[in-house]
């Protein structure tokens, strides 16, 4: 079930569609194939795959198509990827950090409202996954993905 937000465009198209979010997943995967504190979740490098396939996700979760669902499996399998990883705060901080640098870096939209919109589900993203990621963990085994919204703050159109 997503926000229901009928007279605002999506996080999605805010964004500007697939191709900047791609973008930003890959500058954040470059950032991470770097990062002494993150690369060993990813022995080898970060593929394309992969770089795909999370694109697909943070697609569907800021309302564009549902990809993620229909072709990777969607909530249960981005679970499955995580469980065990025992991800630690500082890890956790670091990849949210990682990302937010690589969103400026590709020029997705500046805005506060967008930001915050962004940030909202990373911080919620993150620290979801790093409870399901730890060995004593009871996450909830079949939930839709998030559709993530505005929030508090819609976009600012000023009036013409």
């Amino acid at each position: 079930m997503g926000v229901d937000e009928p007279d605002l465009p999506t996080l999605f198209d805010w964004a500007g569609g697939y191709d900047p979010l791609h973008r930003m997943i890959d500058a954040f995967y470059d950032r991470v194939e770097r990062d002494e504190l993150l690369t060993g979740f990813f022995p080898g490098g970060v593929s394309e795959r992969h770089r795909s396939h999370v694109t697909d996700w943070w697609a569907e979760v800021l309302g564009g198509p549902a990809t993620y669902t229909e072709r990777h499996g969607g909530y249960e399998r981005m679970l499955a990827h995580h469980r065990g990883l025992a991800i630690s705060a500082e890890q956790r901080h670091r990849f949210a950090a990682t990302m937010s640098l690589a969103a400026d870096e590709v020029g997705l939209p500046a805005d506060p409202e967008f930001r915050a919109a962004l940030i909202g589900y990373l911080e919620w993203g993150t620290r979801l996954a790093m409870e399901n990621s730890q060995p004593d963990a009871k996450p909830v085994e079949h939930a839709p993905v998030p559709r993530w919204g505005w929030g508090v703050a819609p976009p600012y159109v000023p009036e013409s």
